[in-house]
């Protein structure tokens, strides 16, 4: 049995096997030493990463080539330092040099003209001196952290009348109080000797929001002018469905971020945000200055009302005790939270509870909880309180006791030193003292204690709400002034308030 390949005929099938020196293998020619060269430098990489198998051969294959690279740049560069060779231009004569300055840029900066001129012959005269301007007007800006009459200086302005004019705006304004990057347009005048400063002819800024300063020189004489701005101060009322998400519907009714911020903090204390119905109506009011210039300024929130229907909540911002919060319109006001760490996030070293006194050597009840802080650290008062007493205590060392609404006080040992007097008054957060290890104690550390009703109790146990009720005649302003608020117009509302609607979708 034959069948047909590209060679001609063969034998297939089982019946006969050929032999593999019958199997016909086309001619090949030998490979030559030039031939297998050229394949062994194909194959070979000759550019190797060098940072990776540091030692190998092909990593040396590497560095060969690149040693031969530089090698062989360095041999076939030119020479460097020697001149090379060219023609060299004549030098110009004073003519010709004053002929191509005439026809450069330079005389355009001098206030010449350009084309063809001729220098200057000997029936010009050259002026002893230059003329000066009459007045020179530049601008100054304040700096964070800078001083007015520094930047005065900076500017030009004489020392002894910079700090004429910082005298006469401090009268006015406090230079503290100036915003920085506040614009200085200043003006100095003419001088009698070049080696005087110019004299200050004029000088005006924005000091505040509604009043610009003016320094003029009236009969050789500094004087201070206030020139106000009128300011229209109408609270900016904004009202709005909640719709899916009361933030996004805030913002898109005009509310600034950060009174949509302080609505919801305000509202939280209050409403669950989770249960606040997308059909439930926001008010908020502002404080909002628009200048006759033009300007606006956005302060703070004023008021932040939810209408659920059912149950309306209504908050009006009031300063208590020199501390501003938002209380119900009834005059009930709450400030929720936990007392804080009063040394912050450092490790408790003993706890609450029966223990082996450190000093004493025997167990006693451990009646606070230790804070291992370095010596130094600030101490800060947990919570709003009054300090009941300041001073040494015995173990205790130096001690201060804080009295919070309620029954609940705090106390603070072993300070270093203390930094609040016996009937002061204390916020959340404020330094009362320094860690220390005064009194009883085997180094410096924090004893914190907490008592109820007068017993030590374990500070971790202990969450409150402090209170605060107005009464009386707080009590009648605070209720005029939420009337007086509530008459506030809707901002843009052309129609009744209740017109008004603007939702996120």
């Amino acid at each position: 049995m034959f069948q047909r390949h590209e060679h001609g005929f063969g034998q297939a099938g089982g019946a006969a096997a050929l032999s593999l020196d019958q199997i016909y293998v086309p001619h090949r020619q030998p490979d030559t030493a030039l031939e297998r060269l050229r394949r062994t430098l194909a194959d070979t990489d000759w550019t190797p990463d060098l940072g990776a198998r540091i030692g190998s051969r092909e990593w040396w294959r590497g560095l060969v080539t690149l040693t031969a690279l530089c090698g062989a740049t360095i041999a076939l560069a030119p020479e460097i330092g020697e001149p090379l060779a060219g023609p060299t231009l004549p030098q110009l004569t004073a003519s010709e040099f004053d002929e191509a300055r005439a026809q450069s840029f330079a005389p355009l900066a001098w206030g010449g003209d350009t084309g063809r001129r001729m220098g200057a012959t000997d029936a010009v005269v050259p002026l002893a001196g230059t003329p000066e301007r009459p007045s020179i007007e530049l601008t100054a800006t304040l700096g964070q952290g800078d001083g007015f009459a520094r930047v005065l200086e900076r500017a030009g302005v004489a020392k002894g009348e910079a700090r004429q004019v910082a005298d006469l705006v401090s009268a006015a304004v406090a230079l503290g109080d100036i915003a920085p990057g506040t614009r200085i347009d200043i003006t100095l005048g003419r001088r009698a000797r070049r080696s005087d400063p110019r004299p200050l002819d004029h000088l005006a800024f924005r000091a505040r929001f509604d009043l610009n300063l003016a320094v003029e020189r009236v009969g050789g004489s500094l004087q201070l002018k206030r020139l106000p701005i009128a300011v229209d101060r109408t609270p900016l009322r904004i009202q709005g469905r909640v719709g899916a998400s009361l933030y996004r519907a805030a913002r898109a009714a005009g509310a600034p971020a950060k009174a949509v911020e302080a609505y919801l903090r305000a509202m939280a204390q209050h409403v669950p945000v989770s249960r606040i119905g997308s059909d439930d109506r926001f008010d908020i009011i502002v404080e909002h200055a628009r200048a006759e210039t033009g300007e606006v300024q956005v302060g703070q929130l004023i008021y932040a009302g939810l209408d659920r229907g059912r149950k309306d909540v209504r908050l009006l911002r009031w300063e208590q005790d020199g501390r501003s919060q938002f209380f119900e319109a009834s005059g009930v006001g709450e400030t929720r939270g936990q007392m804080v760490r009063p040394v912050g996030n450092v490790r408790v070293s003993s706890s609450f509870g029966l223990r082996r006194h450190p000093v004493l050597g025997y167990s006693r009840m451990h009646k606070g909880m230790d804070f291992a802080a370095a010596y130094g650290t600030p101490i800060r008062a947990a919570t709003d309180g009054t300090v009941s007493f300041a001073g040494r205590h015995g173990g205790h060392g130096k001690y201060v006791k804080l009295k919070h609404n309620g029954s609940i006080a705090t106390g603070y040992a072993h300070m270093s030193r203390i930094a609040v007097k016996s009937g002061q008054r204390v916020r959340q957060g404020q330094v009362i003292g320094y860690v220390g290890s005064t009194g009883l104690s085997t180094g410096p550390h924090l004893h914190y204690e907490l008592y109820k009703n007068g017993v030590a109790v374990n500070p971790k146990s202990v969450s409150f709400t402090t209170t605060a009720q107005l009464s009386g005649r707080e009590l009648a302003n605070f209720k005029s002034k939420l009337s007086n608020v509530l008459n506030t117009r809707v901002a843009g509302a052309e129609a009744p308030a209740e017109k008004v609607e603007i939702a996120a979708r």
